[in-house]
């Protein structure tokens, strides 16, 4: 039986730098389309077939010099356009409008009015509640286009071309906030691009069993499974695409949670009947992290060990071809690993940016193409348990980054301790599952405490908790003080290294989740 064309139906979003665009990725994705998100200027974006195409925000003004511009091939692509912000800025201003900065921005909530009944509008309260995040405005109007809403501050806050299947909206949509910006979308999308809501789970599913199928053939497929969400996921789909073909190894490197190689070993082994081998290989990965203390260098050796422990595994195997990773979207992205490759790299994932350039073996990346999200969806449509589809995500270098600095055991045993107590307490005070992410990190610093009446001279642990929806953008988590004064007494008196436990409220951005 063959599967449903998840691609069938694409959307392309043009990235012109707002904090919002990976939301516009993922509520388009959460109408059942499938979409991609590629800077403006891409050479990829040109040849991208597609049923739509979105224009991001961003934040400079289409009247500046040197401002991101209109590529010639949006408007020659005889597609539906949809500008968003800055986006709807610049159709206006290459129609002939007047864009001007306001006396004053528009930040935040605004009540939108509909002058008009239009397509992109149908089922839109006349008012209706909205998230506007800009300095300049469209003034006026040029005569090919045509106002459909309004706001008490912004007097073009939905315009069209009274011609070309072409909108512009001047507030953000994709955010929650905007109370029917699903429904505008749902609109654009469905009714005005014509999409086949085709990028659902089990569709989702049943294409990259098929995929994979058809890639590997009768080769052998080697899997670094971490026990995490995403290389479970990968298991769990190669398990039931190829079957004996699958061999899973599973490498303790000494940068593992507290008693994690058993439980992977149980849960995959055992009740899953995947073939696992487990490799001990903590002195090798320590040995050669010893005196590196600069955060991409550490990911790099970490990548390049796994995968030379993974080719050593193979060579004793025959018929391996493939080395499977749980590389997701954001990963790609993050790791300036996008088609384009013009994303500035905020660190590297260790199954991205951290491969080596020449490998023996082709690489398999089932999800590269999946927000975290769409992942654990996937995993618990395939029948992987929810306990493991939604445990907090794991750095696939591990503890190797929630060290600051060199990484040593005696840092990697303090730190394991600590993070079981933290992770025991949001689980015993059910918290654990209100936040998306949560860890503890080591800072090689000491500080003085005082443990009865003696002085204490021992080390610094960070707790960390945010809560986010796609691991693009998050917030710190608004934890109970009380709660985070049991976990930081609950530390400092069963971890003896421990002498000083701090709170991290940093959101991402401009920080990042993790700490390296």
């Amino acid at each position: 039986m063959t599967s449903v064309d998840v691609h069938a139906d694409k959307i392309l979003i043009l990235d012109y730098g707002s904090q919002y665009t990976q939301l516009i990725a993922r509520r388009v994705r959460e109408i059942g389309i499938y979409c991609e998100l590629l800077p403006w200027d891409s050479p990829l974006a040109e040849r991208f077939e597609c049923s739509g195409i979105i224009l991001s925000g961003g934040p400079e003004s289409v009247t500046a010099s040197g401002s991101p511009i209109l590529p010639e091939f949006v408007l020659k692509a005889g597609v539906p356009v949809l500008g968003i912000c800055y986006g709807m800025q610049l159709l206006a201003h290459h129609f002939g409008s007047q864009v001007e900065p306001g006396e004053q921005g528009e930040f935040g909530h605004a009540v939108v009015q509909r002058l008009t009944e239009d397509p992109l509008l149908e089922g839109v309260a006349a008012d209706t509640q909205v998230w506007m995040s800009h300095g300049d405005h469209v003034a006026t109007l040029s005569d090919s286009l045509v106002t459909l809403a309004k706001s008490d501050d912004v007097a073009q806050a939905v315009i069209r071309h009274r011609e070309l299947p072409i909108w512009g909206i001047q507030f953000h949509p994709e955010v929650t906030h905007s109370v029917e910006g699903d429904t505008i979308l749902r609109n654009f999308l469905v009714g005005q691009c014509g999409c086949q809501q085709l990028w659902q789970t089990q569709s989702i599913a049943e294409s990259l069993i098929e995929s994979i199928k058809e890639t590997v053939g009768q080769d052998k497929v080697l899997l670094g499974l971490s026990g995490g969400v995403d290389s479970s996921v990968v298991a769990a789909l190669l398990h039931q695409a190829i079957g004996d073909q699958l061999v899973c190894v599973f490498v303790d490197n000494g940068l593992l949670r507290l008693n994690e190689a058993d439980q992977v070993m149980a849960t995959f082994k055992e009740h899953m009947g995947v073939n696992v081998v487990h490799v001990a290989a903590e002195e090798t990965f320590l040995s050669r992290l010893a005196g590196v203390s600069d955060p991409e260098r550490k990911r790099k050796i970490i990548g390049e060990t796994f995968v030379e422990v993974f080719e050593q595994e193979a060579d004793r195997l025959e018929g391996v071809k493939w080395l499977a990773q749980g590389t997701i979207y954001p990963d790609v992205i993050e790791s300036a690993g996008a088609a384009s490759g013009k994303a500035k790299v905020i660190k590297s994932h260790h199954n991205v940016g951290g491969l080596p350039e020449k490998m023996s073996l082709k690489l398999l990346e089932p999800l590269k193409e999946l927000f975290k999200d769409e992942v654990r969806k996937l995993g618990v449509g395939i029948g992987l348990p929810e306990v493991l589809i939604y445990r907090h995500p794991f750095p696939g270098p591990g503890l190797g980054v929630r060290i600051l600095g060199e990484v040593k055991k005696e840092y990697a045993d303090i730190l394991r301790q600590a993070d079981a107590i933290f992770t025991d307490a949001l689980r015993e005070f059910e918290l654990y599952d209100a936040v998306s992410q949560a860890f503890v990190v080591f800072l090689p610093v000491k500080s003085v405490g005082v443990t009865g009446d003696s002085r204490r001279y021992e080390y610094v642990v960070s707790v960390r908790a945010v809560e986010t929806v796609d691991f693009m953008t998050a917030r710190a988590a608004d934890l109970p003080f009380s709660f985070l004064q049991t976990v930081a007494n609950r530390i400092m008196n069963q971890v003896a290294q421990v002498a000083r436990v701090t709170y991290d409220i940093s959101s991402k951005p401009p920080s990042t989740i993790e700490w390296e």
